[in-house]
């Protein structure tokens, strides 16, 4: 039977950022389902976000606050259960997605196929907390973008983030943190799609050797990534190659920048294509 590919977004995006994947997965004969994880798809969006009132934006409630990494872990794990009653299921995971991919393979890994981590978390070693303190995180490119930062996500109960700037500056930090490859106007395009609010629970798992262990796994590197540095990709390979030798990451790298793999996705449907035997 023909997989199914669950494809689970990063940080402040939804299934939307997934509609050019879907297309050439669909044209490469696979179906695919793009995951819109709890609280998106409203999430931030106001009045004040699209005047750009920035000073009314920065004290608005968020819908986001509250939401945690266990919601979007049981969700998927739904889906999941959906899917398979259909065929085998690949699950994919970009940028923050990996946190989720995670801990459904450690709750459920009887029932995938296979995992993918395209520039994505994968705990092993350290939680997000931890490796986000450490430099392999940090790079200039990645602290220039935050100021677009909007209100103290510890009262907001969110991370809340202005992609509708029209500030120059902001703008070309965005397009350093997140393409190599991309256009001023496919970037445009793609903030257009973002959501203003993202959770702050970005949950405490691990990848677990009995169980996230036994699953097929692959990363795609994105070698020119400075939003998920490079460095810190391959430590998340190293360290999950060391918890399960006889279980290593298939690896595969694209020269290209953390969201140019959603904006032209031939490369990267062609290698989830191969990642699955025919049947």
């Amino acid at each position: 039977m023909s997989p199914t590919f669950i494809l689970v977004p990063g940080s402040h995006t939804s299934s939307r950022c997934f509609t050019a994947l879907q297309r050439e997965l669909a044209l490469l004969g696979h179906r695919s389902l793009g995951v819109d994880l709890p609280g998106r798809g409203a999430a931030g969006f106001s009045t004040a976000y699209h005047t750009q009132d920035l000073a009314a934006f920065a004290e608005e409630p968020s819908p986001m606050a509250g939401v945690t990494q266990a919601d979007a872990t049981a969700q998927v794990i739904g889906l999941v259960r959906q899917a398979r009653e259909h065929g085998p299921v690949v699950l994919v995971g970009h940028s923050r997605g990996g946190f989720t991919l995670t801990s459904v393979a450690n709750a459920v890994p009887e029932l995938l196929e296979r995992i993918v981590y395209v520039s994505a978390w994968c705990c092993v070693d350290s939680t997000f907390a931890g490796y986000a303190a450490e430099p392999a995180f940090q790079s200039e490119p990645l602290t220039e973008a935050a100021t677009v930062l909007v209100g103290d996500p510890h009262r907001l109960g969110a991370q809340r983030m202005n992609w509708r700037t029209t500030d120059p500056a902001q703008l070309a930090a965005l397009k350093r943190a997140l393409v190599v490859e991309g256009t001023d106007a496919e970037l445009l395009a793609f903030l257009a799609t973002m959501e203003p609010d993202e959770s702050l629970d970005a949950g405490t798992d691990r990848a677990a050797a009995d169980t996230w262990g036994t699953t097929a796994h692959t990363y795609v590197r994105l070698t020119g990534d400075t939003s998920l540095p490079i460095a810190l990709q391959d430590r998340f390979i190293e360290e999950a190659d060391a918890l399960t030798p006889g279980n290593p990451f298939d690896v595969h790298s694209l020269a290209v920048g953390h969201i140019d793999p959603l904006l032209r996705p031939r490369p990267l449907a062609e290698i989830l294509a191969a990642s699955v035997p025919a049947r």
